[in-house]
């Protein structure tokens, strides 16, 4: 189905047909050009980073991540509940276990139930900024010093949360803060990481490119086309984020008294607007038949099939998912856009 007022859409507005003409023109479209150097170095720039590593996709960053950080069987990595399920397949894939933290009421990760989840094998934390919420990293920094782990961040949702951990990685889709259409970046202030993780998803070639290679790797690489559209997306992120911000100030002013609406706690970065409804699917379908487009929650990782617990009705996490809900929240959502969004919702509750 095709919504007039869809969740999300890319805004291509700024020197993004420019640089992919450039590139095509000077013939370096592949990961090799220099489009892709120029990305991110100026992404770790902006995040007062000292190395940026583009790859393919956000889930391709936390596996080079994880990877890099020597991750593998045997292992284990604290993740939420509460995140897109390819917050744990990353760890999946380096054959190592994640066990999964409930939420708070802010949806980010129990900093309170780490803790106990803390075994000899646990290797990593792994915090995400579900849409747009820092995590509180003060305690996570302070709990992976004492135990001697590793923090890698899922920044997916949050362009504009500086790093703290280890590595942090960043998903560039179509449906982000900005965007590369596909494509991801890991930042890191240790060269050996940023080497590691550069040598790992360009299929770990030696350096005479001999075709002998002494471990398994990925193609992980990004293209200088994708780099030429996340670099003029990097150039209008401070811009994006303040439009963003106006667009949760004018969500929380028009739903602030709308009976059957619960409110979620501010974001740090609008990557999207969430809430809680009362009647959900009534709701929905209501909306849908406006043209105006939502999404679900996330669903707990307990609840996955392949990282399937029994307890998963007694989360928080779950408890989040049965009602929540979030609106058309992109860019180039005009307030004219945003008010007929809130007006149809104040209808359905009959808010007057």
């Amino acid at each position: 189905m095709s919504f007039k007022y869809p969740v999300s859409r890319p805004a291509l507005t700024g020197r993004e047909l420019e640089y992919l003409t450039a590139t095509v023109e000077d013939g370096w479209i592949s990961s090799q050009g220099p489009m892709v150097r120029r990305f991110e170095r100026a992404f770790a720039d902006y995040n007062a980073s000292a190395h940026g590593v583009a790859c393919s996709s956000g889930t391709t960053a936390l596996t080079l991540a994880l990877r890099a950080l020597g991750v593998g069987p045997g292992d284990e990595v604290i993740v939420p509940e509460f995140t897109m399920v390819a917050s744990a397949w990353a760890v999946t894939y380096t054959g190592a276990t994640p066990v999964f933290v409930d939420c708070g009421d802010d949806l980010n990760i129990d900093v309170s139930r780490i803790e106990e989840k803390i075994t000899s094998r646990t290797k990593v934390v792994m915090p995400v900024h579900i849409y747009g919420r820092r995590c509180d990293m003060d305690a996570i920094m302070d709990l992976a010093f004492q135990y001697n782990l590793k923090v890698v961040e899922d920044s997916a949702e949050a362009h504009g949360v500086r790093p703290t951990g280890d590595i942090a990685c960043y998903s560039l889709f179509a449906n982000k803060i900005i965007t590369s259409g596909e494509g991801g970046i890991c930042l890191t202030d240790d060269p050996k990481l940023a080497d590691q993780m550069a040598h790992l998803r360009a299929m770990a070639f030696t350096k005479d490119h001999s075709f002998l290679h002494k471990k398994v790797a990925y193609n992980f690489r990004m293209t200088a086309m994708q780099a030429a559209v996340a670099l003029a997306q990097t150039e209008r992120l401070d811009d994006i984020l303040e439009i963003r911000r106006g667009i949760e100030r004018r969500y929380d002013e028009g739903l602030a008294d709308v009976p059957g609406i619960t409110l979620m706690p501010p974001r740090d970065v609008l990557w999207m607007y969430d809430l809680r409804a009362e009647r959900r699917e009534e709701l929905r379908e209501f909306l849908a038949g406006e043209s105006i487009e939502t999404r679900l929650f996330f669903k707990p990782m307990s609840r996955q099939p392949m990282y399937f617990h029994p307890d998963w009705p007694s989360l928080k996490a779950n408890a989040f998912a049965e009602d929540g809900l979030y609106l058309p929240t992109h860019t180039e959502l005009t307030p004219a856009e945003q008010d007929f969004v809130i007006d149809r919702i104040r209808a359905f509750y009959g808010a007057s």
